[in-house]
């Protein structure tokens, strides 16, 4: 995923939550001037692989075997301390600092690859953490268009971003222990990022030509939520 394909469903996004493009661009130029050059490779090689993109549901719980059983194991924000307390390594956490940025420092410490992300609610946080991270294993992030060492390889979400990592760096298979679109324990903003995140997954879904057993019964709303952003 590049940023102009990415840009439409941005826009999107943006429009729908009334958030302001400049202040994401504001939040990247922070992370910018603390961030260093990343490049993917560091991820390890995922070509071909199958890739656990882990939610934070409380569901993950029962799904850990999914996590267990794949050769790379991607951990969205507190999906990491669910899956380490119960023995199952991660490769590489994705999150927005909001809820466990200590895992993340930890892992990053321990060599393992985080993908901080920066967006414009999260400044304080990015500039609290990001200097506690250990820079050769942190790829930092925007929603925004990209600059210097900030990547943007698509997503909103923590775990939909983690998929689309995944991707670009060429994942064989992707599963999803973790996950539940409807868990009826969020609040109404997080519920309407989950509607996102699953209009997202269903475009890297359809990108890849591969079916995602999480979305399953939803496709033909997610593809009508989608069309009049992809057909402008």
């Amino acid at each position: 995923m590049n940023f102009d394909a990415f840009e439409p469903v941005y826009r999107a996004i943006l429009d729908d939550f009334g958030f302001e493009r400049v202040a994401d661009e504001r939040a990247r130029d922070v992370a910018a001037e603390l961030a260093t050059p990343f490049p993917l490779g560091r991820l390890g090689d995922w070509r071909g692989e199958t890739v656990a993109i882990a939610g934070a549901a409380p569901r993950l719980a029962d799904d850990i075997h999914l996590a267990r059983d794949a050769d790379v194991v991607v951990a969205a924000s507190t999906a990491a301390d669910v899956l380490r307390d119960r023995g199952v390594d991660v490769d590489c956490m994705v999150t927005d600092l909001d809820k466990n940025p200590e895992t993340a420092a930890e892992l990053t410490r321990e060599g393992v690859p985080v993908a901080a992300h920066a967006h414009g609610d999260n400044v304080p946080a990015v500039r609290e953490w990001l200097p506690r991270f250990d820079d050769e294993w942190t790829l930092v992030t925007t929603q925004a268009a990209p600059v210097g060492p900030v990547s943007n390889t698509g997503g909103f979400t923590d775990g939909d971003r983690a998929a689309f990592l995944a991707d670009h760096v060429g994942a064989g298979r992707l599963v999803f222990p973790g996950w539940d679109f409807d868990d009826p324990a969020v609040g109404p903003m997080k519920a309407r990022k989950l509607d996102w995140a699953a209009r997202l997954l269903r475009w890297l879904e359809r990108g890849r030509g591969e079916r995602f057993d999480i979305l399953d019964g939803r496709r033909d709303d997610l593809d009508a939520a989608l069309a009049p952003i992809l057909d402008r």
